[in-house]
């Protein structure tokens, strides 16, 4: 009989959370620990972006709590060992990513094996293990600042990646916490197709790939999730939702340089149908942007097009989910900064896909959304994928030779004195 494992992996950006502890964390925290109940997970794969937020500098020393609250909570009582990375050292420029990364395993799942990417082997997860602070040193995670020169013409900023391994149920497969970098420009966005910033990510991503896929370590399964940033083309669909306007571009009175595209309705009074700023977009219709999960703008979104050679995703039904509205009593708007788009994602390597166990039983179907439709969870909704995972041994018990081959052996510590195993 095969037997399955559930996991849950949720990617946040978190920074809203920190600008607005009072207003916001709250309910956000309410419903996580609501979708873990729902769920009922084994395993929970929690990746974070923008820790301390936008005014890291100020708020990093709550940082430390949050993480501490949802590790002690009541909703994670069940849940005996925990591994926690924050990278919060904001003063090594060079290195800083703002990246957290939470695993908790639940006190049925056995047999869960962490990689020390510094020995080349792996280690059995007994307790609590938690690292604040510069993870420079710290063996079973590798994290990485994206190199400045990758694009030298813009603000380098604390975007990078995060990544550790694991053995679940027999199963090697790699867990890669990431941001990429945004659009900071609405106006140099509309100047091309792709833009610029996509051309960028394009970069960026292709560079993570390779560097979880290249030889310094047995190449696993993968999971890529975090804020991706990827956004709509937005020339494409400008061009789109103005093609029965006029379109005006206003110049800046000493260049020719455009800092406003206004498109006004060619009758009903010239009424402005969109605007767009270097932070604006402000469309009239907002709603098409919600009916039916936005799924008529998905043709737009076309960055991960360029992966499908060595990545997947899920089918998307639900509406972008940035940049939501900041303001409590507006959960389900939209801001006017930026055209909305799916930002946080969950892709997977092809061979991931593979042990993903699909079931036709609606108890324990993948899903694959985001959390809080209706309550103000800052300006990026979370999102996850609830797996089931197929048990690729069919036994009560995993057995150490059951190990897959390219496993030289397994260390089984507390950290402070390994004890290799016989026979693996």
């Amino acid at each position: 009989m095969e037997t399955f494992t559930d996991v849950l992996l949720v990617t946040a950006n978190v920074g809203s959370l920190f600008d607005n502890v009072g207003e916001i964390q709250n309910g956000w925290l309410q419903e996580l620990y609501k979708t873990i109940h729902s769920y009922k997970p084994q395993f929970i794969a929690l990746h974070f972006q923008e820790v301390g937020g936008k005014d890291y500098m100020l708020n990093m020393a709550r940082a430390e709590n949050f993480f501490w609250n949802i590790e002690s909570s009541e909703e994670m009582k069940d849940f005996d060992r925990v591994c926690i990375y924050v990278d919060n050292q904001f003063q090594a420029e060079d290195s800083f990513t703002a990246l957290g990364s939470m695993y908790f395993i639940h006190k049925t799942l056995k047999n869960i094996y962490q990689f020390d990417f510094n020995v080349k082997d792996f280690k059995a997860v007994l307790e609590h293990n938690k690292y604040v602070g510069c993870l420079d040193n710290v063996s079973t995670v590798e994290k990485e600042k994206f190199p400045k020169n990758f694009w030298p013409n813009f603000k380098w900023s604390r975007k990078g990646f995060m990544r550790t391994r694991w053995i679940i149920h027999n199963q090697g497969l790699d867990l890669v916490n990431i941001h990429l970098f945004h659009d900071a420009s609405n106006l140099i966005a509309c100047n091309s197709s792709p833009s610029i910033y996509s051309a960028n990510r394009k970069n960026a991503l292709r560079y993570v790939i390779n560097r979880i896929s290249d030889d310094r370590y047995t190449a696993l399964p993968f999971f890529l999730f975090g804020d991706f940033n990827f956004r709509l083309d937005t020339l494409s669909l400008v061009q789109h939702l103005s093609i029965e306007t006029d379109v005006q571009r206003v110049t800046k009175d000493s260049s020719n340089e455009v800092e406003k595209i206004i498109c006004e309705e060619k009758d009903n009074d010239h009424q402005v149908l969109l605007q767009i700023e270097e932070k604006l977009f402000a469309y009239l219709h907002q709603a098409v942007f919600r009916e039916d999960n936005g799924r008529a703008l998905l043709e737009y979104d076309k960055e991960i097009a360029a992966f499908n050679d060595v990545i997947r995703e899920e089918a998307i039904m639900f509406p972008p989910s940035y940049p939501y509205s900041e303001d409590y009593t507006k959960p389900t708007q939209y801001m006017n900064t930026r055209c909305p788009a799916w930002c946080d994602r969950i892709l997977m390597s092809h061979s991931a896909q593979d042990f993903i166990q699909k079931r036709d039983d609606d108890e324990k179907k993948i899903v694959y959304n985001t959390v809080g439709p209706n309550v103000c969870m800052g300006d990026h909704k979370i999102t996850i994928d609830s797996d089931p995972f197929l048990r690729l041994q069919v036994c009560k018990h995993t057995s150490f030779r059951a190990l897959p081959q390219w496993i030289d052996s397994v260390i089984v510590t507390h950290y402070d004195q390994p004890t290799r195993l016989p026979g693996v």
